[in-house]
């Protein structure tokens, strides 16, 4: 095993998820074209510059968009993250937050989560994680996308499959958030699903509610000592964006960006089970 190449673990793990080439010519060995795309997602170099050791440079592109297309790597983070809940493994309490990464393309494609924000042109990745820092759900949108819009969509991604009978387990114990994700919408949408909740209220809410006097009801709960996990999240980013292909996004379209994102976090999952 090289440097920025899968270990053996992550190929067990990874291996039986992968497509099967059912007829046709003998292809290159699924393990030698993924170690490409791994190694390119970590360094962040272009496609064409791939070490010959992977093969053609465009083989590896090809599949890496066909797997992108299909969602293999989506599956594959659900499979693993089912994996690790029957054993009892995930800790419920999700933390959310965003981040943001600058584009190196100079073009700005519709629908591909690209926009214009201060840092010019961006994407946000909107993450929640488990109490161990393992990434649950990815929504990419533009930079400049406000994160209290994107909570509700960002936790209906949330969708662990069980291994045996039953629905995909898709609600939290609790959520942990900071100022940004501070709405009455959001708040009220998870009481109504039951989910518990720690989020800071924004100043102005709070002196709009004492000016309401007795109409603007009791102040919501926030129990400081949960709250200081939330510093969980942060380390997940942390861990993303030691691929250099994902703390700087090189990909033109979402769909190639986010089977990145998939993969990287299918790799922090596979360290921790």
């Amino acid at each position: 095993m090289r440097r920025h190449e899968l270990t053996d673990r992550e190929w067990e793990l990874l291996a039986p998820l992968i497509p099967r080439a059912a007829t046709g010519r003998p292809r290159a060995g699924d393990r030698q074209v993924i170690n490409g795309m791994v190694y390119k997602i970590r360094t962040g170099i272009s496609w064409r510059d791939l070490p010959e050791r992977y093969g053609p440079w465009k083989t590896v592109y090809t599949r890496f968009r066909r797997y992108a297309l299909d969602g293999v790597f989506t599956r594959a983070l659900q499979q693993i993250q089912a994996r690790a809940d029957a054993a009892g493994d995930i800790d419920w309490l999700v933390q959310i937050d965003s981040t943001i990464v600058r584009a190196h393309q100079q073009d700005e494609p519709d629908d591909h989560a690209l926009g214009r924000s201060r840092g010019g042109l961006t994407t946000k990745i909107h993450l929640a994680c488990d109490g161990r820092g393992r990434p649950l759900a990815i929504l990419l949108t533009p930079g400049q996308r406000h994160d209290s819009i994107c909570a509700r969509p960002l936790l209906e991604r949330i969708r662990v499959p069980r291994t045996g009978l039953g629905r995909p387990r898709s609600k939290p114990d609790q959520v942990i958030a900071d100022k940004a994700y501070s709405s009455r919408g959001f708040r009220a949408y998870l009481r109504r699903r039951g989910i518990a909740h720690t989020i800071p209220e924004k100043t102005d809410q709070r002196r709009h509610r004492h000016n309401r006097g007795r109409r603007g009801g009791r102040p919501p709960g926030f129990d400081r000592e949960v709250y200081r996990r939330r510093n969980v999240v942060e380390r997940c980013f942390n861990r993303l964006k030691g691929f250099r292909g994902i703390a700087t996004r090189y990909e033109k379209t979402a769909t190639s960006y986010e089977a990145a994102v998939g993969l990287a976090s299918f790799l922090l999952w596979a360290r921790s089970v």
